[in-house]
């Protein structure tokens, strides 16, 4: 599908293995178990080799991405891809939920030397480069997908060097990142035209997209998923088991503890109607602490709001939390599309979610949540009141959310719109199956 000047593989010559001491062989696919380009698996009754893909990615931990293609990538392989998930971080500890799926997770091994961190952080990144190139020479995909720019930063110059058919980026932000981080949206640009498709998974990162000169033609809108069929556990068990009042109403906000996520806007925003609650109210703030978890719980001791705000932690099942809510915040400065708007719509709870990326875009205002401003507390202090006094408005909206995800966004059409996506790019390159 694309040609390879000798300039392109060169671009192998900056992560050459005798320029990094590290050997070829120490993260090789034979390692891995994974079939040579001779051993293709063959599927069902097609007679044709399952058709290869190779995702890179972070890790496999907690994060929308993560759970993005812990959804959608079992439901490729079902459909006859054979994939493999290399990850440049760490494995993660969500990576066995894929490989009982029967997809291969591949991570650098960390190393025992007592060095500085620096030095550990290079040679994990030289073995990260090392491994792929040669992941990606042997094993020989038909598509690799990126996802998340340190991956697609790190890979797309090597798959350009290996000579893969067809590459793919999936862009799950606002471009914001880029304005703290220059030579990062200079070098984006440079690979958006060397990509055959990439991906946004709004309306408002395609814009993004096309403000970053990335090819019109090559920009696909591809939505998250949600698997519709998924049963809560019983809301009064829930509501026991996460030691909360039979009769509170109880707000949840699932979101990492980093500061875009606003989470000290929700507080100032309660504190300025606290008065106006309900007396037993709650809200539980689900999530990874990023260092700023004491710094808000102060505040919240300081608003006189400590008896009502709680702070979780990270938790990977976060269903129970869903059962006992009746409604659910997110109230971030910046956001792609978000997986926890979907899930609270599907758990049937009313949304609060701030106008940014596409949050708009799955939350349509006063017909399934309410759209405030984003960084206003006192626009998400009046949504939580006025969630919090009307139980009849809280159903109707939570009732009208369900329906608009099943109808909108099924984890269906997001596999179907992957398949088309990656079945389009095969039938512009080369016939399925020929590995060489």
């Amino acid at each position: 599908m694309r040609g390879h000047s000798r300039k392109e593989l060169d671009l192998w010559s900056l992560a050459a293995p005798e320029a990094l001491g590290v050997s070829t062989t120490e993260l090789s696919p034979r390692i891995y178990g994974l079939r040579s380009t001779s051993e293709p698996r063959f599927t069902g009754g097609t007679g044709l080799p399952a058709r290869r893909l190779l995702v890179v990615t972070e890790s496999f931990g907690i994060g929308g991405t993560e759970t993005h293609l812990i959804r959608v990538l079992p439901r490729l392989a079902a459909s006859g891809w054979d994939i493999v998930a290399f990850c440049l971080t760490e494995r993660g500890q969500r990576a066995e939920t894929l490989e009982r799926a029967g997809i291969k997770v591949l991570a650098p091994a960390r190393s025992a030397t007592t060095r500085p961190r620096v030095f550990r952080h290079a040679a994990r990144v030289g073995r990260a480069l090392t491994g792929l190139f040669q992941l990606m020479r042997r094993w020989r995909p038909d598509i690799v997908h990126f996802y998340l720019p340190g991956p697609y930063l790190i890979g797309a110059p090597i798959a350009i060097a290996a000579r893969v058919p067809i590459t793919i980026m999936s862009r799950r932000s606002l471009s914001c990142y880029q304005q703290r981080w220059p030579l990062v949206a200079r070098l984006e640009r440079l690979l958006h035209g060397r990509m055959d498709a990439v991906t946004g998974n709004s309306q408002a990162v395609v814009r993004d997209l096309l403000s970053e000169g990335a090819p019109k033609n090559k920009i696909k809108l591809i939505y998250n998923g949600i698997d519709c069929s998924l049963t809560l556990p019983d809301r009064e068990q829930a509501r026991r088991t996460l030691d909360l009042p039979p009769q509170a109403v109880v707000g949840i906000v699932i979101a990492n503890i980093v500061a875009y996520k606003g989470h000290r806007e929700l507080i100032e925003g309660l504190a300025s109607v606290a008065r106006q609650l309900p007396a037993d109210w709650r809200v539980l703030c689900v999530g990874r602490d990023h260092g700023r978890r004491s710094t808000l719980e102060r505040l919240a001791e300081t608003r006189g709001l400590a008896a009502h705000i709680r702070f979780v932690g990270e938790r990977l099942d976060v269903s129970e939390f869903f059962a006992a809510a009746d409604f659910s915040v997110l109230s971030s400065w910046e956001e792609g599309f978000s997986n926890v708007i979907l899930e609270s719509m599907a758990a049937g709870l009313p949304m609060i979610v701030t106008a940014v990326g596409g949050n708009p875009e799955a939350v349509l205002d006063e017909k399934t949540g309410l759209v405030v401003p984003p960084r206003d507390a006192a626009a998400i202090g009046r949504a939580v009141l006025r969630l919090s006094l009307d139980a009849d408005l809280r159903r109707r909206l939570g009732q009208a959310a369900r329906v608009r995800v099943q109808q909108e966004f099924s984890i269906e059409a997001c596999v179907a719109a992957h398949n088309e996506l990656y079945e389009g790019l095969l039938a512009q390159a080369v016939p399925i199956g020929c590995h060489g």
